[in-house]
């Protein structure tokens, strides 16, 4: 059975393309709307284009236009003041909630179960649904049904309908827990892996060793923190290892050196040491790393007046002389340092 939400989306393209292609919405608007069209058929999974997805979803000969004037012409004779149902359309109403099968009804509902279960390990999955609906209009109290059909859904690549069928395998049996296994690879397939998640902790929590729910968990996981970690920039500064990262999150001196303005052949303006040089003495590196772990270069960068400095060489406004930085407590504390990594033992 196609799903509901997929057949409504269909219709509201065809009523805004309509409305493009009859004049209704006016050119300056042609492209809005395309796009529009566009955003809504992929995030519910309509492709207007797609005659096999249109020759299933498709209300035709009826329209969206035409289901509303029905309904508010039906709603303009019921009126607001409208008589309470009769006791005729209550039983009516009533009668339309899943009545108690008959044994008949049951017998003849597992055939078609059965039917159901042949077509799906033939990969005949859109005959498959219809044994399953068959069975299911025999027998609507039976939570297998639903979720047979739901895992049918999903074989054919209709996740929100296989989504609807486990939500109502679960209204009839909340504790059926191959519904959630169902629902949790339905959400996965969509890529919505916090409710593919959450569906199979829900199984998992009524069935601990459940080798299926186990590995949706695992899975799910691993997309969320693969999800997570694709947000968050790759360092730079700070890295583990290699020529420019030391231990405790060393930051990249090799490329600090190259900021300071190539100031590696020699020394900068105002007397500035030969950054390169030091860069290649493991002395001073492992100094570094040590003032790393203490957090000096922490309170380093969060100076003011070496950010100032870090901006006004980037605009290729020059070095600073020894003199100006020295001027600064943070840096002259700094040059201590260096000075006293030099003097135990550096060239």
């Amino acid at each position: 059975m196609a799903d509901k939400k997929q057949k409504l989306v269909l219709s509201i393209l065809d009523f805004l393309s309509q409305s493009i292609s009859d004049g209704t919405v006016k050119s300056d608007d042609h492209e809005g709307l395309d796009v529009a069209i566009q955003c809504i058929g992929e995030a519910f999974g309509v492709d207007p284009n797609d005659s096999k997805q249109r020759e299933r979803l498709s209300i035709a000969p009826a329209t969206l236009p035409n289901i509303f004037d029905v309904y508010l012409r039906t709603k303009e004779k019921v009126g607001p003041g409208a008589a309470p149902p009769s006791s005729a359309s209550a039983s009516a109403s009533t009668s339309a909630a899943p009545k108690s099968p008959s044994a008949a009804d049951k017998a003849a509902a597992d055939k078609f179960k059965q039917a159901g279960n042949s077509h799906m390990s033939a990969k005949e999955y859109n005959l498959a649904i219809e044994s399953y609906t068959k069975a299911i209009e025999l027998d609507a109290t039976n939570p297998v049904y639903f979720s047979n059909r739901a895992a049918a859904h999903s074989s054919a690549d209709d996740h929100y309908s296989a989504i609807d069928d486990a939500r109502k395998a679960l209204e009839l049996d909340p504790n059926f827990t191959k519904a959630y296994s169902r629902m949790g690879h339905a959400f996965f397939c969509l890529e919505e892996y916090d409710e593919a998640l959450s569906a199979f902790q829900k199984g998992l929590a009524l069935d601990p060793n459940n080798a299926n729910l186990k590995n949706g968990v695992e899975n799910s996981r691993q997309k969320l923190n693969k999800a997570g970690s694709s947000l968050t920039p790759e360092p730079s500064t700070r890295s583990a290892g290699g020529a420019g990262g030391g231990a405790g999150g060393m930051p990249d001196l090799a490329s600090l050196a190259g900021m300071f303005g190539g100031a590696g052949g020699g020394g900068g303006a105002g007397g500035m040491p030969d950054l390169s040089a030091m860069m290649n003495n493991p002395q001073l590196m492992a100094m570094a790393q040590q003032m790393m772990a203490n957090g000096g270069m922490d309170r380093l960068m969060a100076n003011p007046s070496v950010r100032q400095m870090a901006e006004r060489m980037q605009a290729g406004g020059g070095m600073p002389s020894m003199s100006e930085m020295m001027s600064d407590p943070a840096l002259r504390d700094l040059a201590g340092e260096f000075g006293r990594g030099r003097g135990a033992g550096g060239p």
